[in-house]
């Protein structure tokens, strides 16, 4: 062991001796400034950006033959051979078409000096992670994130939480265009299978953030962009295999620049598996195309995103009985909620099967989620000065489809139907198969003017958009009594939303800046009906004030900011269901954030403090509406704060490290609990003072080490630890998820210059350490002689692989 230690400090301490600097700086060819920024790749070692001078150094290398890679947004890339030595290499970058850049998204992200919390991800960061999995596991490292995925393997319906808040709070937009669900608010990314296969980067901000297009964000912002122009012709083929039958196939190509200004870029996919849950079965297909013309002064550019998704459904989770091999309170509870037709194949296919993480209650042949979405996108650009830029994007998103479910004893009143009559006999219920339909339109415009002068940045920008649903129900099957295809409901409902916001960024001096931000938005609601109250009709006006502001010091690498911003959301369409008596308010949050960081040549550190003050926050309380459902109730008050942590060093060329923690406390002030009463009727209510919120660790940290033994070989090794979850705001232990750390890794081995351009070939192991967790879950209570608490979670797989062929030629 002795001889061992000190053999290690010999190799660290002779590298280190031998170990070099790599140093330069980035200039514009023709203005001679510096180019901030710029991202700089050494060979498969390292990745860093230009500091505002634009200078970089890559520390602790030692002698050899390296390839520098410099890329920045609007130039042309630049690749040259190198070995370390001391001296400081000038290296000029040849400007592109202005258009090279996507501008539409420029305008909603936040800078590299705006004062919020924020995480990019580029396009190198996006293909080593995607292997098949749903974007929300992309994004798992990235700080303050929790996924969770209905199937067990991050493949078809899957979810994400930032700083606690679920998808419906988190604003989601494809090329600056919104993207969030109108009604629901939140983002099905099922709908938009391989998506991640086309996008170039990704930001996301956390907390409220700059403004943005669409759905007010209370958690964070995605914004996703695949516009950025392929400036040289490619084509790639990338195949994955893996546990549960996954599979998934992609084909991309691009024809680079044509005749100096248009470019064709076009991918098509195909994404299946069995899912780890018993029928958690998916089959997504999606293709992208985008053409583009670029000018001098203006470009346009138009895609087509599609996707198509069929699933088995797996949203009823594993009840908390199956789990715990109870099948006396199994067969109790669900002998009752399963149709004749059924019972026997419940008991033989699953009810007691060997592996209860794998439990799907549902087992009709096609108890599936059908949908498909399409989404037109026209961006037209143009410059009017080397200051002022102007852009405005249309679109139109056309979505339809159905879930198809079993469902046993139905009584015929709730489908408006008379009970069925036959041979003397009075049936007041049937067991019937049905399909819920959504058949939608959204479509608008967004648009911005953009400003950029020597000391100060202004950009204005706004949009419109509008959304027709229609919602309407059919019984396809029946045992007696319904016709075939018979329409129970018909419903519509509209929704139109109205923004402006004006942003303006100045200089103070050489180490403050400041930044303000102001939106107004108008939402106007328009509910025909529902289906189980189709009488109720709602209409509703909300007008909103965002306003943003903070201040940001600068010195060299070490970057200070504090700011403050105020968001405002409607409810969604559910939470009006509630009834007259019951509509919700809509919800305000403040959120002050204060944060520091610093970059060297060798390693990066960051903090970052919050504080998010809710006023109405609408949560669960068990509380039910006018037709027996439960629904969301705004809170008075309740709050987030907590602290965020990164950190990234490379300690030698062949191992780094990065991390990121985040510590927080999450509360409702004088919850109250409110359960069903079967003894007596009513629902009884109970105070439980100031509780934790829902689906909100305290402690949510991530890390990666990653080596490089040889040159082209990566060995990384990500790990996730997320603290305990309650299901409900009651802070019972009883009732929530456990704390779990996943340790995962991942090799990547890259063969170059072949006759294909790059051969990528990546190995991924999920679960290393086969841990039981649960990544999802809910609960209800109800008094039946006892307070009886019923639990269902969301069980992940355990230990499972990935394999996948990446080529690009």
């Amino acid at each position: 062991m002795k001889k061992m230690f000190l053999g290690i400090c010999y190799l660290l301490i002779s590298h280190g001796l031998s170990a070099q600097q790599i140093a330069g700086q980035v200039t514009d060819e023709s203005t001679g400034s510096p180019v901030a920024s710029a991202t700089v790749e050494l060979s498969n070692i390292a990745t860093l950006t230009t500091n505002e001078a634009g200078r970089f150094v890559f520390s602790k290398v030692k002698q050899g033959h390296y390839t520098l890679r410099i890329t920045s947004i609007g130039y042309q890339a630049v690749e040259t051979t190198v070995s370390p030595d001391n001296a400081e290499r000038a290296i000029k970058l040849t400007r592109l078409n202005l258009f090279m850049q996507p501008v539409e998204v420029r305008a909603i992200r936040a800078g590299e000096k705006a004062p919020f919390a924020k995480t990019d991800l580029s396009k190198k960061d996006i293909e080593k992670l995607n292997t098949g999995q749903d974007l929300p596991f992309l994004l798992n490292q990235t700080p303050s994130v929790v996924v969770s995925s209905d199937a067990g393997n991050g493949v078809g319906y899957t979810g994400i939480r930032i700083r606690g808040t679920d998808g419906a709070r988190i604003n989601v937009t494809l090329n600056g265009i919104p993207y969030n669900d109108a009604e629901s608010q939140g983002s099905f990314f099922v709908d938009l299978p391989d998506f991640t296969s086309s996008v170039n980067n990704i930001q996301v901000q956390r907390g409220v953030g700059t403004s943005s297009n669409g759905a007010g964000a209370f958690g964070a912002t995605i914004n996703l962009s695949t516009n950025e122009a392929n400036t040289t012709a490619y084509g790639e083929i990338n195949n994955s295999y893996g546990s549960f039958n996954t599979w998934k196939h992609t084909v991309k190509a691009g024809s680079g620049l044509i005749n100096d200004h248009f470019t064709i870029d076009a991918r098509l996919s195909k994404i299946g598996s069995d899912g780890f849950v018993d029928r958690g079965s998916s089959d997504l297909r999606s293709f992208y195309l985008s053409g583009a013309y670029l000018g001098a002064k203006t470009s346009v550019r138009f895609n087509i995103i599609s996707g198509k998704e069929k699933t088995y459904q797996s949203w009823n989770g594993v009840p908390e009985a199956k789990l715990s091999n109870n099948k006396d309170a199994l067969l109790q509870h669900y002998y009752n909620n399963l149709g004749t037709l059924y019972r026997t194949q419940q008991d033989s296919i699953n009810l007691f099967s060997s592996d209860p993480r794998k439990y799907n209650y549902f087992t009709y042949a096609n108890q599936t989620d059908n949908y498909q979405q399409d989404h037109y996108q026209l961006f037209l650009n143009h410059q009017f000065s080397s200051r002022l830029t102007a852009n405005a994007a249309f679109f139109l998103s056309k979505g339809k489809g159905y879930y198809e479910e079993y469902k046993p004893g139905e009584a015929y009143a709730d489908y408006g139907l008379p009970d069925f009559e036959a041979g003397g006999n009075t049936y007041t219920s049937t067991d019937l198969i049905r399909r819920l339909w959504l058949d939608n339109d959204y479509y608008g415009v967004v648009y911005s003017l953009q400003y950029k002068g020597v000391t100060d940045q202004f950009t204005v920008g706004g949009g419109w958009n509008r959304y027709d649903g229609h919602h309407f129900g059919e019984i396809i099957w029946a045992q007696a009594g319904i016709p075939n295809n018979y329409r129970w409901y018909n419903l519509e409902a509209y929704k139109t939303d109205v923004s402006a916001y004006a942003k303006y960024q100045y200089k103070l001096s050489t180490n403050w800046e400041v930044f303000a931000d102001l939106q107004y938005r108008r939402v106007l609601y328009n509910i025909g009906g529902f289906r189980k109250n189709p009488t109720l009709m709602v209409r509703n006006t909300f007008d909103f004030f965002n306003p943003k502001a903070g201040i940001t010091y600068t010195d060299g690498s070490f970057m200070a900011y504090l700011s403050y911003a105020q968001g405002n959301k409607e409810p969604n369409r559910d939470d009006f269901e509630a009834g007259l008596t019951q509509q919700p308010k809509p919800e305000k949050l403040h959120d002050f954030e204060a944060g520091v960081s610093e970059k060297g040549s060798w390693y990066e550190v960051s903090g970052n403090l919050y504080y998010m003050l809710y006023k109405n926050q609408l949560v669960q309380t068990g509380k039910i509406n006018d037709v027996g459902g439960y629904t969301r109730t705004n809170v008075k008050d309740s709050y987030r704060m907590g602290v965020e942590l990164q950190a990234g060093v490379r300690a030698t060329q062949w191992l780094r490290v990065a991390a990121n923690l985040t510590l927080s406390k999450n509360q409702i002030k004088d919850f109250t609990e409110f359960y069903d009463d079967y003894d007596n009727g009513g629902q009884k209510a109970t105070p439980h003072g100031n509780t934790d919120i829902a689906f909100s660790p305290s402690i949510i940290a991530g890390g990666t080490v990653s080596l490089i033994p040889a040159k082209d070989l990566e060995i990384s090794l990500p790990a996730k630890y997320v603290g305990r979850q309650y299901l409900d705001n009651t802070s019972n232990k009883q009732r929530s998820l456990g704390d779990y750390y996943v340790q995962d890794a991942r090799v990547i081995y890259t063969l170059r210059n072949l006759l294909p351009k790059e051969i990528s070939l990546i190995g991924q192991v999920n679960n290393v350490f086969n841990r039981r967790y649960n990544s999802n879950g809910y609960t209800y209570s109800y008094q039946y002689s006892t307070l009886i608490t019923e639990n269902f979670y969301f069980p992940m797989a355990g230990t499972n692989f990935m394999i996948a062929l990446n080529v690009k030629l």
